[in-house]
């Protein structure tokens, strides 16, 4: 076993901040890491919160570690952040709001950036929740970026996915049409002390009940972080449905895709890092091939790589 991994089973708290950035940096013991950390895997509750920007997702997770914690349960946090396209770097300030939790050794806040990854996710972030399951915290908590309408990676990673909305969070019928609406396994109606909760409420009944196959009822959660109201009944949903997975077909057929997923994600991944080293390294290739065919291009250089790469 990886002596990371050997050190996190002991719950080396360093141990678990420096196995996720090799992790993310692509480190060359990546894969030995995570097969090890697989093997020590305790099955934690996997939460997954997402929503527009401003919705109040990080105070909203900040209430929840507390609701958490009273119960005496550990809590990792992954929260995820946009990568600037200009100068590649991240803000990470998710936990600025969580700074109340610092001192507490039974949480741990991890930030990532998303390193253009789209889909509200930083690439690593699977393998961050899988280490984090290893070192034994009970409940793990995923953050996205908040891009609004194409986060839909968060459903494939987590047991229970909350979309996160506000009164005045626009039309939510065109966030709805996105998809983002139909991967929510929970709603959350934050800032529910602002005009408009029970239009919103209305509607997204209605959507729920045009929309939803299984036999699990689609909670919607009101609440007022800054009042902390209705965070303990968002928990309580939180863990209904994890109840609801783990005894239910519904549950397992869940389960059976998002491995099948994870399963194919790993396989391109290996694929497309060879691919791209063979190509790059390759004295045939140059840039000034910019100007030819890009899809001949692609598809004589595929053709190479399969007779000469593999």
């Amino acid at each position: 076993m990886h002596q990371l991994v050997e050190r996190i089973a002991k719950k080396d708290i360093r141990a678990l901040a420096r196995a996720i950035t090799l992790v993310e940096n692509d480190h060359e013991d990546k894969l030995q890491i995570m097969q090890d950390a697989y093997s020590i895997k305790k099955n934690g509750m996997f939460i997954g919160l997402t929503g527009s920007p401003g919705a109040g997702k990080s105070s909203l997770v900040n209430r929840l570690i507390s609701h958490i914690r009273a119960e005496g349960k550990t809590v990792a946090v992954i929260a995820v952040d946009p990568t600037s396209p200009f100068s590649g770097g991240a803000l990470l300030g998710d936990r600025v709001r969580m700074n109340e939790h610092f001192t507490d050794d039974g949480v741990y806040i991890r930030s990532m950036a998303t390193r253009g990854s789209l889909g509200g996710l930083a690439r690593a972030t699977k393998d961050a929740i899988r280490i984090c399951d290893a070192f034994g915290f009970d409940v793990i908590i995923v953050e996205t970026v908040g891009v609004g309408q194409s986060e839909l990676d968060i459903m494939k990673i987590v047991d229970t996915t909350a979309v996160v909305l506000t009164p005045n969070s626009g039309d939510v019928l065109q966030i709805f049409k996105a998809g983002i609406m139909e991967i929510a396994d929970l709603f959350v109606i934050n800032k529910a002390d602002l005009p408009g909760v029970g239009k919103l409420r209305a509607l997204l009944r209605e959507l729920v009940h045009i929309t939803r196959t299984d036999e699990h009822e689609t909670a919607i959660v009101k609440t007022i972080t800054t009042e902390d109201e209705g965070i303990d009944t968002l928990w309580e949903k939180f863990k209904e449905h994890h109840t609801y997975l783990y005894n239910t077909d519904d549950g397992k057929k869940r389960r059976e895709m998002q491995h099948e997923l994870e399963v194919l994600e790993l396989i391109r991944e290996e694929i497309w890092r060879d691919v791209n080293q063979f190509v790059q390294t390759h004295p045939d290739f140059s840039n000034k091939q910019i100007h030819t065919d890009p899809y001949k291009l692609a598809s004589d250089w595929y053709t190479k790589w399969k007779k000469e790469g593999r």
